[in-house]
């Protein structure tokens, strides 16, 4: 994939770390974390405060408690294992958007224990405002009211990655054997993700990825019959369009033309946030069980060894010179450094300082020259 490789977005350097970053977007542990954590979610969107309200309600059959942190919790024990096996001898931290560990208290911690240059990981897996761009403005907001916080480089996206792949076809082929052997070649597949405003989604290469993704999980596991989806529109703001179409929409559509089964894929979320349980094993089973057809949702990747590995394999590349970057299909390796236009938000007003970006590298022009 050399052809692919833009000596100004990827850093051929060998990079000294003192640590790795896991970087998430939190949730809420009880009832009185959850609106204090949706007013970080929502800060500077135009919500509505009955929409709000609306959204808050979500959180309570559950005991105001998503599944998110419980989750990362897991995958950070994973990943230690990974490093403590196979190197590099690395301490892990934590930070989340918006709820604790929140950031600025991580970068606080890392101040306090001498870190001087950290590599992040961000639990998201493609580029758009909200997976991409905001993570890098919360990072330069979080180092920038701590003194002493380290510099923080972030590793490339992995939505392509073979690890991630791998890990992604064998969470679908374990929903695929929940179904009689004689029904799973007709199975349809829909891959789903969080929805964008389409102002938003036009601006990184979000649907490209996903459809890419999509593709290269179909492929591995010779399926012919699947779909990209949407789901959690139920949070949109303001009145423009957002991506579609729905999940609950395309599944009624392939009971209407007279599927029995349907596997539900959350590609989006590398674990289970409120998003995947509320909007896929209740309200979109619930439609499912309405119209007639069988529903299976797959596991997210969660703490899968692939997926564990691939995070590793990461790090290593950016403490490797000229490394290998391994990419599945035709879009290459992810850039290891933004551009300075990557992942807008399409709101109007200028962009907000972020880390990680080609524009706030250390390294100067020469450096990227071949």
């Amino acid at each position: 994939m050399s052809e692919l490789i833009d000596p100004l977005l990827h850093d051929d350097e060998a990079r000294d770390y003192d640590a790795l970053l896991i970087v998430s977007f939190g949730g809420p542990e009880g009832p009185d974390d959850v609106m204090p954590f949706l007013d970080n979610v929502l800060r500077g969107l135009p919500v509505r405060p009955e929409t709000k309200a609306r959204i808050a309600a979500r959180y309570d059959a559950f005991g105001g408690v998503s599944p998110i942190n419980a989750r990362t919790r897991e995958f950070i024990a994973a990943l230690q294992t990974e490093l403590a096996t196979h190197g590099p001898a690395l301490p892990i931290y934590w930070g989340n958007r918006n709820w604790r560990p929140l950031l600025p208290d991580t970068f606080e911690q890392m101040a306090r224990d001498g870190v001087e240059r950290a590599i992040a990981f961000v639990t998201s897996t493609f580029s758009s405002y909200s997976g991409c761009r905001r993570y890098r403005e919360d990072l330069h907001a979080a180092s920038s009211a701590v003194d002493g916080a380290p510099t923080v480089d972030r590793v490339r996206l992995g939505f392509n990655h073979p690890g991630f792949i791998e890990a992604s076809v064998d969470r679908v082929a374990a929903a695929l054997e929940q179904l009689p052997e004689a029904r799973r070649n007709d199975t349809p597949i829909l891959f789903t993700a969080h929805s964008l405003p389409q102002s938003m989604a036009r601006r990184a290469a979000y649907e490209a990825q996903l459809t890419e993704c999509g593709k290269l999980i179909a492929d591995a596991l010779e399926r012919r019959r699947w779909h990209l989806v949407y789901q959690s529109n139920n949070a949109r703001y303001g009145g423009e369009p957002w991506l579609g179409p729905d999940i609950g929409d395309a599944i009624e559509n392939l009971a209407r033309e007279g599927a029995e089964d349907v596997i539900v894929a959350p590609i989006g979320f590398v674990c289970d946030h409120m998003e995947v349980v509320l909007d896929l094993d209740i309200e979109a089973r619930e439609r499912a069980d309405a119209a007639g057809i069988n529903m299976i949702r797959a596991a997210t990747v969660g703490d899968h060894p692939a997926f564990v590995s691939m995070v590793r394999e990461l790090v290593v590349e950016r403490m490797s010179e000229s490394p290998n970057r391994r990419a599945l299909g035709s879009l290459g390796p992810s850039h290891d450094l933004c551009p300075a236009d990557c992942c807008l938000s399409g709101r109007p007003g200028p962009a907000k300082p972020a880390l990680c970006g080609a524009d706030s590298t250390s390294r100067t022009p020469e450096d990227a020259v071949e």
